[in-house]
C-alpha cells in the first residue's frame, strides 16, 4: 500500500501535465482555425472581385469587337 500512493501521485502529475499540454495544443489549433477562416473569407472576396473584373473586361471586349465588326461592314 505504501508503494501505491507515490505511484498514484506520479501518475496524476503526469496526467495533469499531459492535460495542460493538450489544452495548449487545442488553443493553438483553435487559433490556426480562426486564422484560416479569415484567410478563406479574404480569398472568397478576392475571387468575387476578380469574377466581377473579368465580367467587366469581357463586356468591354465584346463591345470593342462589335464596334470593329460594324466598322468593317461600313
Amino acid at each position: 500500500m505504501n508503494d501505491i500512493l507515490p505511484q498514484l501521485e506520479q501518475l496524476i502529475e503526469q496526467l495533469l501535465q499531459k492535460n495542460q499540454q493538450l489544452n495548449q495544443e487545442v488553443q493553438t489549433l483553435q487559433e490556426q482555425v480562426s486564422k484560416l477562416i479569415d484567410e478563406n473569407e479574404t480569398l472568397q472576396l478576392e475571387v468575387l472581385d476578380n469574377e466581377e473584373k473579368q465580367k467587366d473586361t469581357s463586356t468591354a471586349l465584346a463591345g470593342l469587337l462589335a464596334k470593329l465588326q460594324s466598322a468593317q461592314q461600313a
